[in-house]
């Protein structure tokens, strides 16, 4: 069974996701306490872990690429590193770009959400640094499979999408959103083409929300001026 997922992220009030280009704090605010905010919300969620894109986990792991002795490994079974009682980071990452040389990211334990196209020796390189996977399908692109593989072999109960752009509108089209929770910076980007919440790469008839309904269930103002907007996702009424 598939963990709840919640979408936990940080925008300026025009949604841009890019906190370089947003506009300075007013007079009197202190940035790091708006900084720290997204942490401390973080925690209140109780999640076992969290989940990003190829492009982030990739700044984050700063891995580089090697070759690995021996036999590739031909099984697309999950595969279950040396855990122990650490929360998850899973990397979204369908054509197994991420390089890790270690078991970890930010502390938490690595687990590669993989296609089943994935060359062998890469998976021997995953195991080799003690990094978990599970698979998405033959191109990677059934979330929902790879979310159900998070539950059952990991036993997570909730789970905080952190991702970009790309990764946010891929899981709001496959309808596997639970909640969305927003951190309102108070800034503004401005710059059109600039990245927002939710940005699915679909044809332009397309609406990736569709069939799906928001309902708020918090509204708080923090420190600074900071706006924490949550939303249960619900499927839309008939």
């Amino acid at each position: 069974m598939r963990p709840r997922i919640i979408c936990h992220m940080v925008a300026s009030v025009d949604g841009k996701l890019h906190p370089s280009r947003f506009t300075v704090p007013a007079a009197g605010v202190d940035a790091g306490r708006l900084r720290k905010h997204y942490d401390e919300v973080s925690a209140k969620f109780g999640a076992q872990g969290w989940m990003c894109g190829r492009v982030t986990m990739q700044e984050i792991s700063k891995g580089k690429a090697r070759t690995v002795k021996g036999p590739g490994i031909s099984s697309r079974e999950p595969f279950v590193g040396d855990r122990g009682d650490r929360d998850l980071a899973v990397a979204i990452d369908p054509h197994g770009k991420v390089r890790y040389g270690k078991d970890h990211l930010l502390g938490d334990h690595a687990v590669a959400v993989l296609s089943e196209g994935v060359p062998d020796a890469y998976l021997a390189e995953l195991r080799e640094d003690g990094v978990s996977y599970v698979f998405a399908g033959p191109d990677g692109r059934d979330l929902a499979k790879a979310m159900d593989a998070l539950g059952d072999t990991f036993g997570v109960e909730t789970l905080l999408l952190e991702g970009g752009a790309a990764i946010n509108g891929a899981f709001l089209k496959a309808g596997l959103l639970d909640e969305i929770s927003v951190l309102i910076h108070p800034a503004v980007d401005g710059l059109a083409g600039v990245q927002t919440i939710f940005e699915y790469a679909g044809e332009a008839d397309e609406r990736p929300g569709a069939g799906q309904a928001l309902r708020h269930v918090h509204t708080e103002t923090l420190d600074g001026g900071m706006v924490w907007l949550r939303y249960q996702v619900e499927k839309a009424p008939a």
